[in-house]
């Protein structure tokens, strides 16, 4: 028992102290007025279960990039909305796993809500899964905004069956963003973020996110409305530290 415990502690640390050499600092020591809500710590994902190295429901990212949602944030609260992260850091071994999982066709639990209309295979030729991300380097950021003043949305029932991605707002996962016209990490081409489909009211809503991150020097990923990079902090470096508590 003792050799076991030790054993855990060591592992504990060697992990703490990986996260420490890496120049990722938690989003909620720039600014904690940020929503949380860290999709691949839990089940309301695309491959349906926690993500190998979200051992924590944190956001991490480089600095720079960090204190630039911070000034998006700002503005965006004068206005009464507030940001809401649902990524941030992500290990390369999640994306491994993201990557693995694409290429299972047996893979469970079954989320096709998250790809009505395609096959699961087709997501690399898409660009929707990559072997690679910005996410790794600490430089990506997947987000939505919120109404400043609303109450968390209800939480996420695994034995619920939800309405597909692309449905109405009410029918999707549990989720307090504006309505911006499909779920987060909706494979489809309703996410693109100009599609032509979605609602005026909807279009106005991604606008209110895409202009704010674009004033303070992100970019925007054209098949997703909810991706952003802040390109002037990559140096090509990407980790594989875990995510672990503040």
């Amino acid at each position: 028992m003792r050799r076991a415990v030790i054993a855990l502690v060591m592992t504990a640390l060697t992990a703490a102290t990986a996260q420490a050499q890496t120049p990722l600092v938690y989003l909620r020591d720039i600014d904690a007025s940020i929503r949380q809500d860290m999709r691949y710590a839990g089940r309301d994902n695309f491959v349906g279960r926690p993500l190998p190295g979200y051992e924590a429901p944190e956001c991490l990212l480089r600095r720079p990039v960090a204190l630039a949602l911070s000034r998006a944030q700002t503005d965006l609260t004068k206005a009464g909305y507030t940001l809401k992260v649902y990524d941030c850091y992500r290990p390369t071994r999640a994306v491994a796993a993201m990557a693995a999982w694409a290429r299972d066709p047996k893979a469970t639990p079954d989320t096709r809500r998250f790809y009505p209309a395609l096959d699961k295979s087709r997501l690399f030729a898409l660009g929707y899964i990559s072997n690679r991300s910005g996410h790794s380097r600490g430089i990506a950021v997947d987000l939505t905004v919120v109404p400043l003043n609303a109450p968390p949305a209800e939480p996420y029932d695994p034995a619920r069956r939800y309405g597909s991605c692309v449905t109405p707002a009410a029918d999707r996962a549990p989720d307090d963003t504006i309505d911006m016209g499909t779920g987060y990490d909706c494979f489809d081409v309703k996410s693109h973020t100009a599609n032509a489909s979605v609602t005026p009211a909807q279009a106005a809503n991604r606008r209110i996110l895409v202009e704010a991150m674009k004033r303070h020097g992100f970019t925007n990923y054209a098949n997703e409305w909810w991706h952003f990079s802040f390109d002037k902090a990559d140096d090509g470096v990407a980790f594989n530290a875990p995510i672990l508590s503040r």
